[in-house]
């Protein structure tokens, strides 16, 4: 299960003023699946108003209704092998999102299993959180407990050239629970249950080759 507390935790960074994130990438498709364009920058290269749409745009995927709209879903060991799509997600990670070969092939195999019939977007956030400590009065305190590291993903429906809409799919990964990174768990969300299932049994690798890119 999704504590609401710790979505709000990593929402309440999310203006401008106190974002950590940095670095933004994405791809914007046609109705068919078929990447139309890429990008790929620093956080800080947005303009005030940018980075603002943005972040709303992620704080939609983690405000959303836990448990409802924003479901944990486990990994299960079996799933991490090579070339499966933990393995690249890791990778992206790991590049800090700065490895445009990677996301290349990730947003081949988004367009393959997500055909809305319209046009959409597909941005990733990579950050990292100094998670802080709280004492035993549940106050702030000075230090860190860890760096929580993750992506989060939003794909939204075009509203106009290159202008997504609100998100209607995204993930949070890994997982951010009870204020700690939690590899074996990714937070999946879509605006109506079962919208996108076979972009999300892709995702799970729940059936046949889903799952794989190598």
């Amino acid at each position: 299960m999704i504590r609401r507390e710790d979505m709000l935790e990593l929402t309440r960074r999310m203006t401008p003023a106190r974002s950590s994130a940095e670095r933004i990438a994405g791809a914007y498709f046609d109705e068919e699946g078929y990447i139309d364009g890429t990008f790929n920058t620093h956080f800080l290269n947005l303009t005030p108003s940018e980075r603002a749409k943005n972040l709303n745009m992620a704080k939609t995927v983690l405000i959303s209704k836990t448990n409802d709209q924003l479901k944990d879903h486990l990994i299960p060991l079996s799933k991490r092998k090579q070339g499966d799509i933990w393995q690249l997600l890791d990778g992206i990670m790991e590049s800090g999102l700065k490895d445009d070969a990677l996301l290349d092939i990730l947003y081949e195999l988004v367009g393959e299993h997500m055909r809305p019939g319209y046009p959409f977007a597909v941005f990733f956030i990579f950050d990292r959180y100094d998670v802080p400590v709280k004492g035993s009065d549940r106050e702030w305190m000075e230090g860190s407990e860890e760096v929580y590291t993750y992506l989060l993903c939003s794909i939204s429906p075009l509203s106009g050239e290159y202008e997504p809409g609100k998100p209607v799919f995204g993930f949070l990964y890994p997982a951010f629970r009870d204020r700690t990174t939690d590899r074996e768990h990714i937070n999946i969300f879509e605006e109506r249950s079962e919208s996108f299932r076979e972009l999300k049994d892709w995702l799970l690798g729940v059936s046949g080759s889903a799952g794989r890119w190598g």
